[in-house]
């Protein structure tokens, strides 16, 4: 018998559905459910690989800070009530720190935006299985084992051509194939890219004291950005934007090493650190990619395939969740005439998305360039740019609640 976080992998022949999605990761497991829930039929294409089982005495070092969109989908989904519950961390305020001797600073949390918490911080793995399991007992939902080749275009619909020579006939395909898409490249879709000469450190650490749910960033200026996000217990999960020489010389420290450094910034806050067993630091480049457009014909494109911003602010993964929200609720709402895959209709889910994924790649590009300069007249501009806001609380609302996903 199948378990829940293994879901059942078949050859597609000559299949047709209503959508057929290229991904294997947590978008893609979400545009899967979000579209059957709809009524719609799906075929997820992606590789035979089920989360891998949660291990007690080890934590994911990817991690992703939940915002309340993402988990109003995922519980409309009933996937965030399989998540293993004593795995996620709510995240209560949010406390960022300039540099220097005149360091700014500027404080969130969820008391003044009315909130019960700000975020929730969930392991890969324990999103990944709840998902799989979610996926296991889905209506609708076909999962396909095989490699894309290529795409073909008829008048009504797109030709998802595999290896081996199966197909996969539908009228839209979603591209939910990461920041190397291979759907967004079968779509000749231009982008623009640019590494920022960083490469996000990320490990996990014990804290000697306790972290009461708040979540502590550092800018600190030719150092990169550091971010020490709440896990459950006390215990807190790094992310390190450093500049790539320092992303080499901290990869080449042991993680007692890279504990010792990071006492500097949080020593006051939460003590010593200590490596979680196993010590494991890994890194990532860190770079922008915008693609020209989120559609093509009988295409749309979500999460990493359609966007690529700073982790800064770690909504990476919280733009996908919108996408995904916001492409079924678009096809949902179409007319009666037009297919799933009209161009006027994914037309309509590239406009709804914009505002809020320029305002994204603007804030995190223009922040990364401001506090990554390691020049004194703007070291003293951004500290007090950080008090400034931090004693305006209409703004610090606002940002509040972009960074919650209400976009009202």
């Amino acid at each position: 018998m199948n378990s829940p976080s293994s879901p059942t992998m078949r050859r597609a022949a000559h299949s047709h559905s209503d959508v057929c999605i290229v991904g294997d990761g947590a978008i893609a497991k979400t545009t899967a459910l979000a579209f059957a829930q709809a009524g719609q039929s799906v075929t997820l294409l992606s590789p035979a690989k089920p989360s891998a089982p949660l291990d007690d005495a080890s934590w994911d070092v990817r991690v992703f800070a939940l915002n309340h969109t993402a988990h109003q989908l995922l519980s409309s989904l009933k996937v965030w009530g399989a998540l293993d519950a004593a795995r996620v961390a709510p995240v209560d305020a949010m406390l960022v720190n300039g540099d220097g001797a005149q360091a700014g600073a500027l404080g969130f949390d969820a008391y003044g935006a009315h909130v019960g918490t700000l975020a929730w911080i969930v392991e890969d793995r324990n999103l990944g299985q709840a998902l799989d399991a979610a996926l296991r007992f889905a209506q609708n939902v076909s999962l396909v084992q095989g490699q894309a080749t290529r795409i073909e275009w008829t008048q009504d619909a797109a030709i998802v051509h595999l290896d081996g020579g199966d197909t996969v006939t539908a009228p839209l395909v979603v591209g939910a194939d990461g920041a190397q898409s291979w759907v967004r490249g079968q779509c000749d879709i231009g982008l623009d890219y640019r590494p920022y000469g960083q490469r996000g450190v990320v490990g996990n650490f014990a804290c000697e004291k306790p972290h009461h749910g708040a979540a502590h960033q550092w800018f600190t200026g030719a150092d990169g950005i550091i971010a020490l996000l709440p896990l459950p217990g006390n215990r807190v999960s790094l992310v390190w934007s450093a500049p790539d020489a320092l992303a080499d010389t901290l990869q080449a420290e042991s993680a007692t090493e890279l504990a010792a450094r990071l006492s500097a910034w949080c020593q006051d806050k939460l003590g010593a650190l200590t490596p979680l067993q196993p010590e494991l630091i890994r890194a990532f480049p860190l770079r922008l990619i915008r693609p020209h457009s989120m559609v093509a014909p009988r295409v749309a494109l979500v999460g990493d395939a359609a966007h690529v911003v700073h982790p800064m602010a770690g909504h990476g993964m919280n733009l996908g969740f919108a996408d995904v929200a916001q492409l079924v609720k678009t096809i949902g709402e179409r007319e009666a005439q037009r297919g799933i895959g009209d161009e006027r209709v994914l037309a309509r889910y590239a406009r709804a998305r914009k505002e809020d994924v320029m305002l994204m790649l603007l804030a995190t590009d223009g922040l990364a360039r401001l506090f990554g300069a390691d020049l004194e007249p703007l070291r003293v501009v951004r500290n007090l740019g950080l008090n400034l806001l931090d004693k305006l609380p209409a703004l610090k609302r606002k940002m509040i609640s972009h960074a919650l996903g209400n976009q009202r």
